[in-house]
């Protein structure tokens, strides 16, 4: 299993807006990219930042699912909405230490 942690810097002020967006537009990513471990903002540290993390049993699989997701005309369509909220992005792949507790993973 390995664990994409996606870490993006929003404009000032602009993380409300943001979050909004994604309650709606969150299923479109789900249908795609499978399990949402969690999805985070900061309220200490580093201000107006976002952290979603995703399961993923393999960099394949991965690579797959996040072509589709792109590929998806309502996701293209859904993408502006949040796009010029955010500043930088950042992008890890991790895996789970041995004695790591997993989260479960849905479909």
């Amino acid at each position: 299993m390995i664990y994409e942690i996606r870490t993006y810097r929003l404009r000032n002020g602009s993380v409300p807006d943001y979050l909004r967006a994604v309650a709606e537009g969150i299923a479109i990513q789900k249908r795609h990219l499978g399990t949402l471990v969690g999805y985070f903002y900061s309220e200490i540290g580093p201000l107006n930042e976002i952290v979603h993390i995703w399961a993923f049993p393999g960099l394949d699989d991965r690579e797959r699912r996040r072509a589709a997701l792109g590929a998806d005309p309502e996701w293209q369509a859904f993408l502006p909405r949040i796009r010029d909220l955010i500043v930088s992005g950042d992008n890890k792949i991790m895996k789970a230490a041995p004695f790591s507790p997993v989260p479960p993973t849905g479909p």
